[in-house]
């Protein structure tokens, strides 16, 4: 079976993990290049340019980290505090049923 060139906007949505909807706005927007076929003008996004723009979208998330690092706070570091202590578990925002 022959490698397809193109692919639809649903399967751009599915390889992206994203909705239909949002392949859609990557389209329109420009961010992600594709053709209109047909009369009914339907789109289409060759392999390779979903292949190219994913390549992008993880270059500009390694400017991103670089640029913003992650840090924790020294008390977030801090896993000696027994439980039932004041502060707060990992993860726990508290507030419970508080407004």
């Amino acid at each position: 079976m022959a490698t397809r060139r193109f692919l639809l906007l649903s399967d751009v949505a599915e390889v992206l993990n994203i909705s239909a909807a949002q392949a859609y706005a990557l389209v329109r927007n420009g961010e992600l290049l594709a053709i209109k076929v047909g009369g009914r003008g339907q789109w289409r996004v060759e392999v390779s340019v979903l292949d190219d723009y994913i390549a992008r979208a993880y270059q500009q998330t390694q400017e991103f980290v670089a640029t913003h690092p992650f840090t924790r706070s020294p008390e977030d570091l801090d896993d000696t505090t027994e439980p039932g202590s004041a502060r707060p578990h990992r993860g726990d925002r508290g507030g419970g049923d508080q407004p």
